[in-house]
């Protein structure tokens, strides 16, 4: 296009047109013979343009030669000529939380310039066990200590997870079968991620990571899984254990709030004062009677009997009554049991310990234990023990299954240890698409299996789990606190107990209506380390009553403190 003087206006020509002219252009002109502004611009709108080079008010024609302007070619665009897939192979450090290769300096060995060699990551799912004492749950959190936050700093150390990775666990992907919180120990856990399993220099993974590790904290192996493998989800099931002193079978002493609510109104039908308490002076103390409960047995009658209430428990039912924050109708409150398994008594020190294991599907809120999320057990073997305790009828724990609502308390925190999840839907896939191939072939998959480490577990749970429970009893007996804190209850959120075997209007709970003198639980039964000493102290501090924990929490804050 040729410009003439006097031509240009902004209708014309655009100041953003003036920048097509390159500085090669520009070269072969004088320095006394630029090209003019177009009237109707002004300098100021003319360095708005992309030409950046002075124009000489001369009104000067350009050179013959450069009177039309030469088409400008368009530069190549990024990844021109090439493939997507190869374009993202050349540009793979771009992505999200990668480091970049920084350009090489000089008088720096290249050792410490190059960047370290990408090893190929694969999905895995790591078999742990652990002593929850001292840490801040099972989760990652930031600046808390806890199980993942170690395991993740350990794989970090070994190699097992690269650099490029170690500032953000999501990157790889992890998750866990079942949650803990804080204290609470698992024999049996697992945590799926995407791990370099094949590190330069380590022969033997396991054993690599375990020296990482403090001693309460094991791996018990690794198995590659399928890439779409999520630990939580893939769970079908979990087993925990509860272990408790026997004594807390012994029934209510007598003219104790708990005594008064359980015995017949009746006197002709008043049950005899149990033989232990029979012999107990009436002017016994807390200790006096702990000291004798030390040295009581459990009779096969007594485990009989408290197997019979376990067994009601097992099956399909509503359990939303062991729970808080659900309602009846609410579906997500229908759940299987396995199996309760109540193990003989067996003596440690002075006191006897029953032993049981329960079997079922993920866990609600409070059904075994812990808040947020084991303790549905903590409920379940709650009201087992009070029941069987009471002489209340079987056909009542059918009656908590209803609609009816009322108050379940929870055991304390301490007695309650994870064994393992289950992966059984899981271990039938893989085992179908194996029959297909050999065990060498790389697609070949193992099964999860923690009984395959038995004798490792049982060795771990008797050093660091067992044994730390009872010794942290033996001086503070937080067991025998938490049941006579229930004995000296005097209200009627309990009255459902008893020979009676229905549960009185007065028993059942009612959204919105406050109750006159609801049990309150103490917040130190959810603790799972005590100093001797501190329990007096803390003695005074009370939770609100446990009905109205988790009112507040949507139905995906709970599905995710599921255990």
């Amino acid at each position: 296009m040729e410009i003439k003087p006097g031509e240009g206006s902004s209708s014309q020509l655009s100041p953003s047109s003036l920048g097509k002219h390159t500085l090669e252009d520009n070269k072969t002109y004088s320095s006394s013979k630029r090209v003019p502004p177009p009237e109707g611009i002004s300098g100021e709108a003319e360095a708005g343009g992309q030409h950046t080079t002075a124009v000489d008010s001369t009104d000067a024609p350009l050179p013959e030669e450069k009177a039309t302007d030469a088409p400008k070619k368009k530069p190549a665009k990024k990844g021109a000529g090439k493939s997507r897939k190869a374009w993202k192979a050349e540009n793979r450090d771009s992505r999200r939380g990668t480091r970049r290769e920084k350009p090489v300096e000089e008088g720096v060995e290249g050792d410490e310039q190059a960047k370290t060699e990408r090893l190929p990551k694969r999905m895995c799912a790591l078999l742990i066990g652990f002593c929850g004492e001292g840490y801040n749950g099972m989760q990652i959190q930031p600046a808390a200590k806890t199980i993942e936050n170690t395991l993740f700093d350990a794989l970090v150390r070994v190699g097992a997870v690269s650099q490029d990775n170690a500032d953000d666990p999501v990157k790889v992907k992890i998750n866990r079968a079942a949650r803990t919180d804080a204290g609470v120990h698992a024999a049996g856990n697992l945590v799926s991620l995407k791990l370099i399993i094949d590190i330069p220099g380590v022969p033997d993974l396991v054993a690599r990571v375990n020296e990482e590790l403090p001693p309460e904290i094991r791996v018990w192996s690794y198995v590659r899984t399928r890439n779409s493998f999520q630990a939580r989800s893939a769970c079908d099931s979990r087993k925990y254990t509860y272990f408790f002193p026997s004594y807390l079978l012994l029934p209510a002493k007598p003219n104790s709030g708990m005594h008064k609510n359980t015995v017949p109104s009746d006197p002709s039908e008043s049950a005899a004062v149990h033989p232990f308490w029979a012999e107990t002076p009436s002017d016994s103390t807390p200790a006096d009677d702990l000291r004798r409960k030390r040295q009581w047995r459990a009779g096969p009658g007594d485990v009989a009997k408290f197997r019979e209430f376990a067994k009601k428990f097992e099956g399909t039912h509503n359990f939303h009554n062991f729970t808080v924050g659900q309602d009846f109708k609410d579906k997500s409150c229908i759940r299987f049991m396995r199996s309760i398994e109540v193990a003989d008594p067996v003596v440690y020190g002075e006191t006897e310990w029953v032993s049981v294991l329960l079997h079922g599907q993920s866990f609600m809120l409070h059904q075994i234990v812990r808040k947020p999320a084991s303790c549905t057990q903590r409920k379940m073997i709650c009201v087992m023990i009070l029941a069987c305790r009471s002489n209340t009828p079987l056909h009542l724990i059918e009656e908590l299954f209803g609609p009816r609502r009322i108050l379940a308390p929870k055991m304390p925190a301490l007695g309650l240890l994870l064994e393992y999840p289950i992966f059984d839907s899981y271990n039938r896939k893989i085992a179908a698409d194996n029959e297909k191939m050999s065990p060498t072939d790389p697609n070949f998959r193992q099964p999860i299996d923690f009984e395959a480490h038995r004798e490792a577990i049982e060795q771990f749970k008797q050093e660091w789990i067992y044994t730390r429970v009872r010794a942290t009893e033996q001086p503070v007996p937080i067991f025998d606190e938490w049941i006579r804190s229930i004995d000296k209850y005097a209200g009627k959120d309990m009255t459902y107990l008893g020979p009676r075997g229905v549960i009185p209007p007065e028993a059942v709970m009612t959204p919105g209506v406050r109750r006159e003198n609801p049990l309150r639980e103490k917040r130190k039964f959810d603790a799972v380390k005590f100093v001797e000493g501190e329990v007096a102290a803390e003695a005074d501090e009370e939770a609100e009553a446990s009905d109205e924990e988790g009112q507040g929490l949507g139905k995906a804050e709970l599905a995710e403190m599921e255990g």
